[in-house]
């Protein structure tokens, strides 16, 4: 009998090697290299290909007609996708154990007016039942399929040919050519890539569902994101009732979109107005506290910085940062000490975004260096104000992306003032209502503000 041949592979990056060693040498992880074996000579996956066409086509001769967008169902999940679902595209989307993933999915299958399987490795049929029981669900085209092994997916899906296909979760699936445990790095290899070209061999949307590790990034290889056309990650902190779904990867729309969604006991509700939710609280006449313009894909967002200054009691001053990078903060906190004069050496500062998001755009520099000024000088800033730029080392304020649709949004929300970089002016066809009031450094922003 022929010895099986092993290898040790990391659970990380993919690479092999032939012994065991503690430290992976592509990608310097730990203790992350595993024994596999290898599969059977002969028994290599033999797969069609992906379209009909053996001979290669002139770009204009291509047909588009069949590439047309569905609709899911929930207009905020099909701007994430960047106007709706598009057929044979394979989407994996990942979050925190508990956060959503299957909810929101559910709700999809049972929105979708074609038939749907919805494939499950984790649940049974009674348990998926109940979950849709209390989240209204009475889909009669909806089928439920809990199966582990990958064959007799492919079977099932080739057999019951459905619109839409669900996978709950990819970590769950196995296939039988290979010897390693659910989740390694050649089972989630072997999975994705099955429905890869099931997907685009039969024009059929895919979503699977990935676990997350304890950094936040999805488990398994690298590759998997790179396999995929449409990668998304779910957000959210347990301490607040909404949720975000952003787009880190579109092959069909823009990258870094966004959709904000508020958990309730029915379920996952879409949030038409995201910038009234997250200003709905925001406190009168209090220092520190203003509202940035953020721009999240395509959809701008208006947020509200809050940040508290106190002298500090310790040689080694804090720097807090919650929402905002804490780099970003140490570095405006030197600009307004050298250009603006404030001496905040000896002050702990405390940033918060309220509302628990995430501002990562250096367009909120302005709105971010206003805050800490603010709080400093405990002076409460206009209401009515939206602070809008990047703020460069020298002090100036440099030119933002999107100014006209940012504008828009502040004029829908009824502020009368936006403080926005000089570059940005003129804007064509400026909406009425809104005072706009060029910024060229942060000497002019100290004089407009106090």
């Amino acid at each position: 009998m022929a010895k099986l041949k092993t290898s040790f592979v990391c659970q990380q990056c993919g690479a092999s090697a032939a012994k065991w060693l503690g430290r992976c040498p592509d990608c310097d992880s730990w203790n992350s290299l595993v024994e596999e074996n290898a599969p059977p000579s002969g028994s290599g996956r033999q797969l069609s290909s992906i379209g009909a066409n053996v001979r290669p086509l002139r770009y204009p001769d291509v047909d588009t007609d069949d590439e047309m967008r569905s609709a899911s169902g929930i207009p905020e999940f099909d701007r994430v996708l960047g106007g709706g679902i598009v057929s044979g595209s394979l989407v994996l989307i990942g979050g925190d154990p508990g956060i959503g993933k299957s909810t929101l999915l559910l709700q999809v299958a049972a929105a979708h007016p074609g038939k749907v399987l919805y494939v499950s490795g984790e649940e049974s049929e009674r348990q998926i039942k109940l979950r849709g029981e209390r989240l209204g669900v009475e889909s009669s085209s909806l089928l439920l399929y809990t199966e582990t092994q990958l064959e007799r997916i492919v079977d099932e899906l080739r057999s019951s040919k459905p619109s839409l296909v669900i996978l709950d979760s990819v970590q769950t699936v196995f296939s039988s050519k290979f010897s390693s445990s659910p989740g390694s790095i050649s089972q989630v290899r072997e999975v994705t890539a099955e429905l890869l070209y099931f997907a685009k061999s039969t024009s059929t949307p895919v979503f699977l569902i990935g676990h997350v590790n304890k950094e936040g990034n999805l488990a398994g290889p690298k590759a998997l994101e790179h396999m995929v056309d449409t990668v998304l990650y779910f957000e959210g902190d347990g301490s607040h009732a909404h949720r975000v779904v952003r787009a880190v990867k579109n092959r069909y729309g823009a990258a870094g979109e966004l959709g904000v969604f508020e958990m309730t006991s029915t379920g996952l509700e879409p949030v038409d107005n995201p910038s009234g939710l997250f200003l709905s609280e925001r406190p009168e006449n209090a220092s520190g506290s203003v509202v940035v313009c953020s721009l999240e894909g395509t959809r701008p967002l208006l947020l509200e910085i809050q940040t508290l200054t106190s002298t500090s009691s310790f040689g080694y001053p804090r720097r807090v940062a919650l929402g905002v990078d804490p780099a970003r903060v140490s570095l405006l906190l030197a600009v307004l000490e050298k250009r603006a004069g404030l001496s905040l050496a000896g002050e702990d500062v405390y940033v918060n975004v309220a509302g628990g998001m995430n501002v990562s755009e250096p367009a909120s520099d302005v709105g971010l260096v206003a805050s800490m000024a603010s709080s400093f000088r405990g002076q409460p800033l206009d209401s009515d104000t939206v602070f809008i730029g990047e703020v460069g080392l020298s002090g100036e304020v440099r030119r933002a992306q999107q100014v006209p649709l940012r504008v828009k949004e502040i004029a829908r929300l009824g502020f009368g003032r936006a403080l926005i970089p000089a570059g940005n002016l003129p804007l064509d066809d400026p909406p009425k209502g809104v005072e706009l009031i060029p910024l060229r450094n942060v000497s002019e922003l100290m004089e407009l503000i106090f």
